[in-house]
């Protein structure tokens, strides 16, 4: 048996943008958002085991069947025949639930990590499609980076990476359910040719997006902050202190800010320091270069260019 152990890291995302522009005719919705990689992240460690298990030291976070890196290693049995097993440690830092893709990370990195360890002959598309079976947001995370996805979020394109030193992410002890967020948008049927239209429009917004001088938009905003009022006053907060942009990460209950200074963003940490109930880190872009650098143990698997 292979008695390689190695470690991996799960980052986080943000959004720099997020559009729901309303349900297709097969009932899921039709998003435009432009993901981004940022410095948060898990560490996930895999051995060779007889039978997969997974451990975590996080209470919260199951480690059976609910989830995602347990789904992704029964994906990969299922589909490749394998028979061996793993042993899987998650260290978990990203707030779950909290917007920021934790879990879809997890599975990403899961599928990378489990593919390498059982020595499958898999391909980057074929990663892909699988990913894209575990959730919305899976695929993302086998590019990194700056970039656009459509559909129902699964269809990626690769952008000009964005990159900031000085941000913040804080997330509030509340949880918000992206069902839940969906069906309070009340979003309109899409036609397929709406849908398409709309494509068309999103792949140039995010081909041209640039961070000091494009508006960052999240179509949850108003539905999650009439909801919970806590949400929306983390956003002023950070914005009172001298943030230049602050935004819902997803569907939340995160939200990340911008700032032109450094000095700002440590004045900013500390200013926060009396919300007990706010999980505050900082943060810095991860561009699809780094990326791949941090996951240069499964680089065998990734493109060598996108």
């Amino acid at each position: 048996m292979n008695s390689e152990k190695f470690t991996l890291p799960s980052f986080a995302k943000i959004n720099w943008r997020l559009k729901v522009a309303g349900r297709r005719e097969d009932g899921f919705h039709e998003l435009c958002t432009l993901f981004q990689t940022v410095s948060l992240a898990d560490e996930i460690d895999f051995e060779p085991a007889d039978e997969t298990v997974l451990t975590c030291r996080d209470p919260a976070v199951p480690v059976d069947g609910r989830n995602l890196i347990l789904r992704a290693a029964e994906l990969l049995r299922n589909e490749f025949g394998v028979r061996a097993g793993a042993r899987i440690h998650l260290e978990k830092r990203i707030p779950a639930p909290g917007g920021l893709g934790g879990g879809s990370s997890n599975a990403a990195v899961a599928l990378l990590g489990l593919a390498r360890l059982w020595k499958l002959g898999i391909n980057f598309e074929k990663l892909v499609e699988l990913g894209s079976r575990l959730g919305s947001d899976v695929p993302f995370f086998l590019y990194g980076g700056t970039a656009a996805g459509f559909g129902r979020g699964t269809k990626i394109l690769p952008v000009r990476d964005v990159r900031h030193e000085s941000m913040v992410i804080v997330t509030p002890a509340v949880e918000v359910s992206t069902a839940e967020a969906f069906i309070r948008l009340e979003a309109p049927y899409l036609t397929k040719e709406g849908a398409k239209s709309i494509l068309k429009i999103c792949q140039i917004e995010a081909e041209s997006f640039d961070l000091h001088q494009s508006e960052l938009k999240n179509d949850f905003e108003k539905s999650v902050f009439r909801c919970e009022p806590e949400i929306e006053r983390v956003k002023q907060r950070l914005l009172e202190a001298g943030a230049d942009q602050a935004l819902l990460s997803g569907s939340g209950a995160s939200v990340f800010a911008i700032f032109d200074k450094e000095e700002t963003r440590q004045a900013t940490l500390k200013a926060l320091d009396n919300e007990t109930n706010w999980r505050k880190f900082a943060v810095a872009t991860i561009s699809r270069e780094e990326y791949r650098a941090a996951l240069n143990q499964c680089s065998s698997l990734l493109p060598i260019s996108f």
